[in-house]
C-alpha cells in the first residue's frame, strides 16, 4: 500500500479513515472521562497518575486526528470538537459516565468502575497498538510506535490498581465485581471495526477482530489466573455499536462540555 495520501485508492483511504476515527474518538472520550477524576481520585498519587494518563491519551487522540487531517478529512480540532454524536466512532465503553452526579456539582463517582474500565480498555488498546506497529499504512505504524512507549506505563498503573482492589477487602471485591459486569456489558463493540470491517482487515491495517479478541484474552490470562478468576467473555452482540454511530445520551452531554470553550472562538490557535 502506498503511504502517500495522494496515492491511496478510494477503498484504502476509506478504510484508513474509518479506523483512524475509531482510534481517535476512543482516546478522546477515554481521556475526557479520565480527566473528570481530577481532584477526586482516592489519593494524590492516583490523582496525578490518572491525570497524566488522561493527558497522554488526549495526545494520542490528537495524533490520530492529525493523521485524518493529512488525509483530507478536515481540520484536526474541528474533527475533535465539531462532529455530532452520530458521527462519532468511539466504543460505548469510553463514553459512559463515571457515576452519578456532575464533576462541578455533586459527583458520586465509582473508583472501582474507573479502575476496571481503564484496565480492560488499556489492555485492548495495547493489543491494537502492538498490531498497528506493523500496519501497512506507515504514518499510522509510526504513530503507534510512539503511543506504545507511553502505554506501557498506563497498563502497569491500572494493572496494579486492579490486582490490589481485587485482592483487598470483601467490600472492595464486591464493588470490583459489580464494575466488571458493567464494563463487560459495554465491551461488545471495543474490537469491532464497524461497517468497514472487511476493508480494514483486507488492507492489513491491523489484525482482524477475532485475533484482537484472542490477544486481549491471552494478555489478561496471567493476571486473572493469579486472582483465581476467569477472563470475562466479550459479548457477541453489542447492545449498541459505537463504530456504527450508535451511542448513548452520555455522549451527547459529554460533547457539549468538551466543545464549550472551542465553540467560543473556533479560529483561535490552540
Amino acid at each position: 500500500m502506498s503511504n502517500s495520501p495522494n496515492d491511496l485508492t478510494v477503498e484504502n483511504k476509506e478504510a484508513i479513515t474509518s479506523l483512524l476515527f475509531q482510534l481517535a474518538d476512543d482516546d478522546f472520550m477515554y481521556a475526557y472521562r479520565g480527566s473528570e477524576w481530577l481532584g477526586l481520585a482516592p489519593h494524590i498519587e492516583a490523582d496525578i497518575a490518572s491525570s497524566s494518563i488522561s493527558q497522554d491519551s488526549m495526545g494520542h487522540a490528537a495524533m490520530y486526528y492529525t493523521l485524518l487531517e493529512n488525509l483530507g478529512a478536515g481540520n484536526a480540532n474541528d474533527l475533535a470538537h465539531f462532529r455530532k454524536a452520530s458521527d462519532r466512532r468511539n466504543s460505548i465503553l469510553t463514553e459512559r459516565v463515571n457515576g452519578e452526579g456532575y464533576y462541578m456539582e455533586t459527583p458520586h463517582y465509582d473508583w472501582a468502575y474507573a479502575v476496571v474500565r481503564s484496565y480492560l480498555y488499556t489492555q485492548a488498546k495495547k493489543v491494537k497498538v502492538d498490531s498497528l506497529c506493523g500496519s501497512t499504512y506507515q504514518p499510522l505504524a509510526e504513530a503507534a510506535v510512539k503511543v506504545r512507549i507511553e502505554l506501557f506505563y498506563h497498563k502497569l498503573h491500572w494493572e496494579t490498581w486492579f490486582k490490589q482492589l481485587m485482592s483487598s477487602t470483601d467490600v472492595a471485591k464486591t464493588k470490583m465485581d459489580a464494575a466488571l459486569k458493567l464494563v463487560m456489558n459495554d465491551f461488545g463493540d471495543v474490537f469491532s471495526y464497524g461497517n468497514q470491517k472487511q476493508a480494514i482487515e483486507t488492507s492489513k491495517l491491523i489484525d482482524n477482530e477475532e485475533q484482537m479478541k484472542a490477544n486481549w484474552t491471552a494478555n489478561l490470562q496471567p493476571v486473572f489466573s493469579a486472582l483465581q478468576m476467569e477472563v470475562p467473555k466479550i459479548p457477541e452482540h453489542p447492545v449498541k455499536n459505537g463504530r456504527k454511530g450508535e451511542h448513548t445520551k452520555d455522549l451527547d452531554e459529554a460533547l457539549i462540555t468538551l466543545s464549550e470553550v472551542y465553540m467560543l472562538d473556533p479560529v483561535a490557535t490552540w
